[in-house]
């Protein structure tokens, strides 16, 4: 049997490169309708742009149809059809390679960042916890997530700020944000005498309106870096006070002096720049300007500040489920509350009184809102409504999390019913016969092809672009796409709950049955390893029942 991970990107690269030079025309297949037949398509047009008529010839169709290399899926057939070139993966082949390494997809596909230092910096975590807006709470949790995925990616990651107030930190716990702590602040000692002196007059200190330490004009530092990378040209003068010094000095001191004790895989370098690290200011629209100041006032007071700011803008989050104005705490108490009574309508009963409930009804709230706060892109704007709270619904994530307690419940069903004598104990991996998974074309599509090939397969890749940032492009902003695990644990949960619906996984205790159980069983564990790492992303736990 062949060995090594089998990856999309690793396939789609080398079935564009067998077709040879030009732009990319094959993607994948994810509708199951489409899945009956084939797993790639080069669609018609995009073939007749590269061979004329689009008749792809016939030494080609044997390249694709033999095509070898490391990561790349075992082909069963090459076919030109009206729709264009379709092909499909030799399945059975596909699932044991898989499914005899699982552990192996439940990572990112490779450590696309090895060593790259970014100091990750969420302003608004400098706030009481009281008064924390909606917004703010966005941006807290996409710092959050984004940590979680670039150390994923092998990226040593730094937090700033360290949170000093202790409601703040309660608060991040309960909303399972890891995020460090601090008792006091950093002197701010060395960049206040840089202050001084930078004043050019007397005048300078006599027009300081109270508690200002300082005026410095930024003019012409966003004329050096240029409006062409993104600050804004209304950047003019700055009031620096003991806090904004405050929040350099911490800045400073995470960039000087990286806490290589918090981060095991980091190794410091002999010859370590500062201007090697990346920083990034995870914030707001609304703290969007003040923040490109304290940037160029860095660089003004320190000429080792390092030379690549950038910033990841989260649009505004607006609530139509409250009057007024709702806080983040605010926010949450609602949320627990609704799905407490969600629950407790299901279920029955006052789960809030009862203590093994406890726990899994603050799980479920923290899921409810980390899938509403960033399963839209963290640029666009987002709505929160009123009715989003159900146990019913299927883009929720009380609707994962309750995917994620069935798979639970199904993997105990196996072993109680194995204590009883009535399954046998769980085979070798290796011993199992996965071409028992049949749901081909013409037979019934029971969706195990396309929970294997729409979500075990493909995962390594997602993860390893989930942290993707932008780190040598010009300008002043950032993208990521934090959004990208939420919609896939949805869509995975959706499929794994049709399927599980239609296919009676733990069957009949009879001899014969047995293979194709356990086939189904070894995929069903690849499922539960991979649901569980996206949960692990968002910093959810995974429940054992609901």
């Amino acid at each position: 049997m062949a060995t090594g991970r089998l990856g999309v990107g690793e396939t789609l690269g080398a079935l564009n490169a067998a077709l040879g030079p030009g732009d990319p025309v094959w993607f994948k297949e994810t509708h199951a309708r489409h899945l009956r037949v084939r797993d790639f398509l080069a669609p018609r047009r995009a073939l007749q742009a590269r061979f004329g008529e689009g008749q792809v010839p016939q030494r080609v169709l044997h390249t694709l149809t033999g095509l070898q290399g490391p990561g790349v899926a075992p082909v069963l057939r090459c076919a030109q059809t009206p729709a264009g070139l379709l092909l499909q993966l030799r399945r059975p082949a596909v699932f044991e390679r898989v499914l005899c390494d699982v552990a192996s997809y439940a990572t990112p596909d490779k450590w696309a960042s090895p060593g790259l230092r970014i100091l990750l910096h969420c302003p608004a975590l400098r706030r009481s916890s009281g008064a924390l807006t909606l917004s703010q709470l966005r941006v807290v949790l996409v710092a959050d997530h984004l940590a979680r995925a670039l150390r994923s990616e092998g990226a040593c990651v730094c937090l700033v700020p360290a949170v000093q107030d202790p409601h703040m930190s309660t608060f991040l716990q309960k909303l399972r944000v890891d995020w460090p702590t601090a008792s006091e602040r950093v002197s701010a000692e060395t960049l206040r005498s840089l202050l001084f002196a930078k004043f050019t007059s007397a005048q300078d200190q006599e027009t300081l309106p109270p508690g200002v330490l300082g005026r410095l004009g930024l003019k012409e530092l966003v004329q050096e870096h240029g409006c062409r990378a993104g600050y804004d040209p209304n950047v003019d003068k700055c009031l620096v006070t003991e806090d904004l010094l405050s929040v350099l000095a911490e800045l400073q001191e995470a960039v000087r002096h990286w806490p290589e004790s918090n981060y095991p895989g980091l190794v410091r370098a002999p010859n370590f720049d500062v201007h090697s690290c990346m920083v990034v200011h995870v914030v707001s629209c609304e703290e969007e300007f003040q923040q490109q100041k304290l940037d160029l006032l860095w660089w003004k007071l320190d000429g080792q500040a390092p030379r690549r700011q950038k910033h990841l803008v989260c649009g505004p989050v607006k609530a139509a489920l409250a009057p007024g104005t709702l806080t983040a705490a605010e926010y949450y108490e609602l949320r627990h509350a609704q799905v407490c009574k969600a629950s407790a309508l299901k279920h029955g009963g006052s789960l809030t009184q009862d203590p093994e409930w406890t726990e899994i009804l603050e799980v479920l709230t923290v899921a409810t809102i980390k899938f509403e706060m960033l399963s839209t892109a963290p640029q666009g704007q987002l709505l929160l409504t009123e009715s989003s709270i159900s146990t019913k619904g299927t883009k929720s994530g009380i609707f994962v999390m309750y995917n994620c307690a069935r798979l639970a419940t199904l993997f105990e069903g196996y072993k109680c019913n194995m204590e009883k004598g009535l399954y046998p104990t769980f085979p070798s991996v290796e011993s199992l016969d996965f071409s028992l998974l049949q749901d081909e074309y013409p037979c019934p599509l029971q969706g195990e092809w396309q929970l294997l090939f729409n979500s075990v397969l493909p995962f390594p890749d997602l993860l390893s672009h989930t942290g993707g940032l932008a780190c040598t492009g010009p300008g002043l902003y950032l993208s990521a796409r934090t959004e990208t695990v939420c919609k896939f644990l949805v869509q995975l949960s959706m499929d794994f709950s049709s399927y599980y619906n239609r296919v009676h996984v733990l069957g009949e205790p009879r001899p014969h049955l047995f293979g194709q159980m356990f086939a189904r069983l070894q995929l069903l564990r690849a499922v539960r390893e991979v649901l569980h790492a996206g949960l692990a992303m968002l910093g959810l736990p995974p429940l054992n029942h609901i």
